[in-house]
């Protein structure tokens, strides 16, 4: 469906992003700016969409695929566990829509700051 780049502080994600209602709502809206926060091994970040959960919705997620938490109306990217996680598992804080996956390793997101700026485009 096309590509992202995520720039968060100094960390750049090339992102392939899926067919989904949540993908396509995105794409209206890049590019973006916001501010990251993080949670456990999570970043998550605020975004002016307004989206629907999806059937598929879920709160465990693989790493390097890109969710996003409907309540919180963020993008959120786990690398690792969070509090909330059962062994070693990724567990978000709730159900969130699978939109994308991180053609990079998200695990250099272990850098990021609460505060660090956040730039959403599509790729050049």
């Amino acid at each position: 469906m096309g590509k992202l780049i995520i720039k968060i502080g100094t960390v750049t994600l090339e992102a392939e992003i899926f067919d989904t209602a949540t993908a396509n709502e995105i794409l209206k809206y890049v590019p973006f700016t916001s501010s990251a926060q993080t949670w456990g091994n999570e970043v998550y970040f605020s975004t002016p969409l307004n989206v629907e959960k999806e059937p598929d919705a879920r709160d465990v997620v693989e790493q390097g695929e890109l969710a996003f938490w409907v309540e919180g109306q963020c993008i959120a990217i786990g690398y690792g566990t969070t509090p909330v996680s059962h062994g070693n598992e990724i567990r978000l804080a709730d159900t969130t829509n699978i939109w994308g996956r991180s053609l990079t390793d998200v695990r250099s997101l272990a850098q990021v700051k609460d505060g660090d700026p956040v730039l959403v485009k599509l790729t050049d």
